[in-house]
């Protein structure tokens, strides 16, 4: 199973909800959605689109990131939309806030908990120990760690990976030959792992929305013909300033729509891509930008679904 990492942003979560509904007869994926907005209309919009097309999905509850200070922000924000609680998994990220997450675990009943940890979690201590063995918990979301695997066999561990390799320019990534983004897929269940995670085609820090670009990029995810996920790079040419992002558009959608119809890959994604560059719109950045986040779910699920 693929949980994809994601941020409750608005196009973030028309990719998911756009992919619940598209996905076809399988579904392999789970994702991780930390809320990052005090305004939840695109969460309320979203989460019934998960439910109506039978995608579980994983939510955050203490966002470390964001504008979000207090976890009964999201509870009473979303009460109706989180009522199922078999159609979600209560998420938690975990520092060392032990005492806190077993508070909220508790107040509200929660089972089959998902932990998320960090790079200052410490899995040493006492603390740790006494909270992570609780059978409440479930899923551990973590970097490979093989001695805490090894010490606690009774949960299911998701392997979380940072792919993307990000560049400080769009225009950088004119530059970037394509490159092995994941084989985890084929590998992650021999390795005694139920799942495994990254934060799909973008960053894994969390940056708000800034000016308009000089470039415009395209990131688009494809299977090789040994399985493998790679990923390809389509950047605009005439990156001077930051005028005509639309032209900008059409240079790095056009040398996408090649590199698709080279390969013969079809997703609604990309088809939604060709649409874009053949009738001549530009649908502005954020939907570019959901527009390679589906590709991503698409592909990720399609070969889960061919995987022996």
């Amino acid at each position: 199973m693929y949980y994809p990492y994601l941020r409750g942003r608005q196009f973030e979560l028309i990719a998911l909800r756009e992919y619940a509904l598209q996905r076809g007869d399988k579904n392999n994926i789970i994702p991780i959605i930390e809320p990052v907005k005090k305004t939840f209309n695109s969460m309320k919009l979203a989460l019934p689109k998960l439910i109506e097309g039978n995608v579980k999905f994983s939510l955050i509850l203490n966002p470390q990131v964001g504008e979000i200070n207090n976890v009964m922000e999201i509870i009473n924000a979303l009460d109706l939309e989180l009522s199922d609680r078999s159609r979600w998994i209560p998420t938690f990220i975990l520092t060392n806030n032990f005492n806190e997450v077993s508070k909220y675990i508790s107040e509200n009943n929660y089972i089959d908990v998902m932990i998320i940890l960090t790079d200052t979690t410490d899995t040493s201590s006492n603390d740790f120990n006494q909270f992570i063995e609780s059978p409440l918990i479930k899923y551990i979301v973590t970097k490979e760690n093989k001695t805490l695997k090894r010490r606690l066999r009774t949960k299911d561990f998701i392997l979380l990976n940072d792919n993307f390799k990000a560049q400080k320019r769009n225009s950088d990534y004119l530059a970037m030959p394509e490159e092995k983004f994941t084989e985890e897929h084929l590998f992650y269940a021999e390795e005694n792992y139920c799942g495994f995670s990254d934060y799909t085609v973008l960053v894994s820090d969390f940056i708000e929305g800034g000016a308009a670009p000089y470039a415009v990029a395209i990131h688009l995810t494809y299977e090789k013909e040994n399985d493998e996920i790679w990923i390809r790079h389509f950047a605009s040419i005439t990156n001077d300033d930051q005028s005509n992002i639309q032209g900008k558009f059409e240079e790095a959608s056009k040398k996408a729509v090649i590199f698709l119809d080279s390969k013969n890959i079809h997703t609604n994604a990309s088809e939604e891509l060709r649409n874009y560059y053949h009738t001549q719109s530009y649908p502005g950045l954020g939907m570019v930008k959901k527009i390679s986040i589906k590709n991503h779910l698409e592909v990720l699920n399609n070969c889960l679904n061919s995987v022996k």
